[in-house]
């Protein structure tokens, strides 16, 4: 993965109040540290909260969920300690609405489904395997999706999540033999210039954990000539 790194310059705020703040991540970064050591936008983020409002010592941030580095879209932070846990038990309870979209080069045999599969993680590759039916140490995974676009080339996918697991979109769109456009791990035959997959986490809803007021975000699409044409 080349390394894109984010910096509070071109950090996109998508919503921020003084419990939450949700961004719009690019492709390359990472939510959280990692093993690569790259900066990760957890960093990025509190130094742009100390900056903002000019804040002295350790800024508080808390993770809420990820996004996998090639992905790009809406990933939520907390900003107290009062709002985190509230946050987690939030997207632990599927109280929050994501929407994803997807560009694939082969078109689906069907144009809208529920997919179901056991998803077993293999920490060696980090890549998760789909299976139809339970196996040992695997988690259920359910999503939904439709084609939304039919381009010259590829098809536009809208998804709707109802678990979280571990690369769910990219596995389970790769076992019906939809693999993602760039996504080289889960069998789509080149990858991206820029690294990146054509995934987006677009849209996300849910209800303020402590103002108790929808939130309703939307995340605009990287800028690629494949992307805008999905707008056109």
């Amino acid at each position: 993965m080349s390394k894109i790194l984010s910096n509070k310059s071109n950090l996109q705020v998508l919503y921020e109040d003084n419990h939450i703040i949700v961004v719009n991540k690019r492709a390359g970064d990472i939510v959280q540290g990692d093993k690569t050591g790259d900066t990760p936008l957890s960093e990025v983020i509190k130094e742009y909260i100390a900056e903002k409002y000019n804040k002295p010592g350790n800024v508080y941030l808390g993770v809420v969920h990820r996004l996998d580095r090639p992905t790009t879209g809406i990933v939520v932070f907390s900003k107290t300690s009062k709002a985190l846990p509230r946050l987690n038990k939030l997207f632990a309870d599927k109280d929050a609405k994501k929407t994803y979209w997807a560009l694939v080069k082969n078109e689906p045999q069907k144009h809208e489904a529920t997919l179901i599969h056991w998803l077993k993680k293999n920490p060696k590759n980090n890549k998760s395997t789909a299976h139809t039916k339970e196996v040992p140490d695997s988690k259920k995974a359910i999503l939904h999706y439709k084609v939304i676009k039919k381009l010259d080339h590829y098809f536009l996918l809208e998804i709707q999540l109802e678990t979280g697991r571990h690369h769910q979109i990219r596995s389970q769109l790769a076992s019906i033999g939809c693999p993602i456009k760039g996504d080289l791990k889960y069998g789509f035959d080149r990858s991206n210039s820029d690294a990146s997959i054509h995934l987006h986490a677009k849209h996300l809803q849910f209800v303020h954990p402590v103002k108790k007021e929808p939130i309703d975000v939307t995340a605009p699409l990287p800028d690629d000539a494949l992307w805008n044409v999905c707008l056109a």
